[in-house]
């Protein structure tokens, strides 16, 4: 069996250990201090030696990726606080991504660009990514503390603030609201027009409606993956049409009835933008047409999809 590992510093290490034991594939996380200048650091002297508390995972690569490892980390911490973390104040609690290898960096780059570009904090993305040093384990009372102390180790989470935090950024930021005299600044008048009046452009006078480029499309207040052009196809609506969307949880549907009729609006689901209408009448294979407005989207080409981001998205356009 192959054995690979990854560290990485969230602030106070008794809160990094338990989300990677429980994954499959983790062999072993292990507290430590890492990133200083002086060798042998202790709980005592660790921070007066530039070291951070941070955690050694050994895994298997065959059973979980470095990528999954990365997603795992980011849902941990607050990657816009380069201080500390929560109640941790010092730089020996501030969030850090230490590589082993070029491919761990490109991966670490890729994903901090990927959740900067997501737009889901306000601030910018500061955690750091940097070469891997020495790794000294922790005193054998720091290992494993959640489970030595779990009523310590509850009580402390809760008071620090962390799992507040934390629930607020990755449960509840859905239908995020965005500040209207930003957008108005930010987008243009048809581009505001769609997707906050729920207006629609005209046929066959937008962006992308005949748009061939092989490519994503993203919503245009959030950045969000929308649609993949895998899936578009020429309706001959005159608007951007597709059989599916790319990542269904971006997307949500809303019945809107009038005296007339009866239609189902699409919305993106971070940014509540009004996309445009999912119809019965499209091709196989789902029989669906999801009929949108070029103003509500922002098309990255399939050559730009790292470098915007959306690394994880490369794979759809590769040639087998």
């Amino acid at each position: 069996m192959d054995v690979e590992k990854a560290i990485f510093a969230g602030g106070c290490f008794w809160c990094m250990t338990p989300p990677f034991e429980k994954i499959n594939g983790i062999i072993k996380v292990e507290a430590g201090y890492t990133g200083g200048t002086e060798g042998n650091p202790t709980y005592e002297n660790y921070a007066q030696k530039n070291h951070v508390e941070a955690v050694e995972i050994s895994y298997d690569p065959a059973k979980v990726t470095y990528q999954q490892l990365l997603d795992i980390f980011w849902r941990q911490i607050d990657p816009t606080d380069n201080q500390g973390q929560f109640c941790d104040r010092g730089l020996q609690y501030r969030s850090t991504i230490f590589y082993f290898n070029a491919a761990q960096k490109d991966l670490a780059v890729k994903s901090k660009a990927a959740l900067e570009n997501s737009k889901r904090f306000e601030k910018p993305i500061v955690t750091e990514i940097t070469a891997a040093t020495t790794f000294y384990k922790a005193e054998d009372y720091h290992q494993d503390y959640y489970k030595k102390n779990p009523i310590r180790y509850t009580y402390y989470r809760y008071a620090c603030g962390r799992d507040q935090f934390l629930k607020k950024i990755w449960t509840n930021s859905k239908n995020k609201t965005y500040n209207q005299a930003i957008l108005k600044k930010q987008l243009t008048p048809i581009q505001y027009a769609v997707t906050q009046k729920g207006a629609t452009e005209p046929a066959f006078n937008n962006t992308y409606w005949n748009n061939n480029q092989e490519g994503i499309y993203v919503d245009i207040v959030s950045s969000e993956p929308l649609f993949s052009s895998k899936d578009k196809y020429d309706s001959g609506t005159g608007w951007p049409s597709f059989t599916r969307p790319l990542e269904p949880e971006n997307i949500i549907e809303k019945t809107q009835t009038s005296f007339f009729s009866t239609q189902t609006e699409v919305l993106s689901a971070q940014a509540n933008s009004h996309l445009g209408h999912v119809f019965n009448d499209g091709p196989p294979p789902t029989g669906l047409r999801f009929c949108m407005n070029s103003a509500a989207l922002r098309f990255i080409p399939k050559e730009d999809l790292a470098k915007e981001g959306y690394p994880q998205y490369e794979k759809l356009f590769e040639k087998k």
